[in-house]
């Protein structure tokens, strides 16, 4: 049997981070949509680790669909605005810079717009306990 690697974040004390550049466009996303990885041990094989970067929007940008991660997702946005349309009810809010959201894993949420554009924080991570194997 093949024995799983695994990977660590790297320890990094506290540094700059450079907002301009450094930034790829978030694959099956609209055009704009980009993130900047801060730490990242996630192994999606392994069901294991977690993420956080940091995620760009350009104003007006639109996310048209729900979407679903197998990972739970904490979002907070540092600038700008994010409005949430409730699937169910097609009722939009707006959250403003400072507005915070937590979800398990396997949870519809969106889809999503921003009027002003916005910065988010983004952690993804699979429960302790949860790999697959």
């Amino acid at each position: 049997m093949a024995q799983a690697t695994t990977k660590t974040k790297a320890h990094r004390e506290f540094y700059r981070i450079d907002l301009e550049g450094g930034w790829s466009q978030i694959e099956g996303y609209p055009e704009g949509m980009v993130y900047r990885t801060l730490a990242d041990d996630l192994d999606d094989a392994a069901r294991t680790g977690s993420r956080t970067r940091l995620i760009r929007w350009p104003a007006g940008s639109v996310l048209p669909e729900a979407v679903i991660h197998e990972t739970a997702e904490e979002v907070y946005v540092l600038e700008g605005d994010l409005v949430v349309t409730d699937a169910a009810t097609g009722r939009e809010t707006a959250f403003p810079a400072h507005s915070y959201a937590c979800r398990p894993g396997h949870v519809w949420h969106g889809p999503f717009r921003t009027e002003t554009g916005c910065l988010l924080l983004e952690i993804h991570a699979y429960p302790a306990g949860e790999s697959g194997g």
